[in-house]
């Protein structure tokens, strides 16, 4: 039996519908329950829906064998997991934003409210800038219309919140998407049956033309 962690939310009900699609459906995972772990003997698999930014711990502590988690979380936390596949979806953008009369005062200690401090953090040392790290948990755009900070790092899906607070992207740091994840011991056991999966998922993936 293989356990899959699945984000909750539209990301996880595409992604069930790949695995379905892939040979490995679980019917009662459609049934209108409370229900939170779901299996199907006959093909090996068992789901549960988590919050999608606990899927990576489940899987990096082997509570599950396989799992779907946005690429910003593996960046922000370095879950100890095997990145097996891009299944691009869910595609977005972690970028930098800011008022759109910005000017980066290079002689000033920049300002930059995040929900990813880590990812924040590394892309700015890249580049030799000091910072002062605002973590935030809530609504990102609202910092630097408060002057709580100068700029924002966060992810951007099709630009309208940050148009609809005068904000725009000066820099794409890099793109998001889902991806399939392996707990690194259950792996070394489960590796035939692991990679049968992936091999069946990937032909469901749609890429770009």
């Amino acid at each position: 039996m293989i356990s899959v962690a699945l984000p909750k939310g539209r990301l996880g009900e595409k992604v069930y519908s790949m695995f379905e699609a892939a040979g490995y459906e679980c019917p009662s995972i459609k049934e209108n329950s409370r229900k939170l772990i779901f299996e199907n003997a006959d093909v090996g698999i068992r789901y549960f829906w988590v919050k999608p930014s606990d899927v990576a711990i489940y899987v990096e502590r082997g509570a599950a064998d396989i799992g779907v988690v946005g690429k910003d979380i593996l960046l922000e936390y370095s879950p100890n997991v095997y990145e097996l596949l891009d299944l691009n979806l869910g595609k977005c953008r972690m970028a930098v934003a800011a008022p759109k009369d910005f000017y980066d005062d290079t002689q000033k200690t920049l300002r930059v409210a995040t929900k990813f401090p880590n990812i924040a953090s590394e892309y700015y040392k890249s580049i030799c800038r000091d910072i002062d790290i605002i973590k935030l948990n809530g609504s990102i755009e609202i910092a630097p219309i408060l002057k709580l900070s100068d700029v924002i790092v966060d992810i951007v899906e099709t630009g309208t919140t940050l148009k609809e607070n005068d904000l725009e992207v000066i820099k794409n740091i890099v793109p998001i998407s889902a991806r399939l994840i392996a707990n690194k011991a259950t792996f070394k056991f489960k590796t035939t049956e692991i990679e049968k999966i992936v091999d069946a998922i990937k032909a469901q993936v749609k890429y770009d033309d």
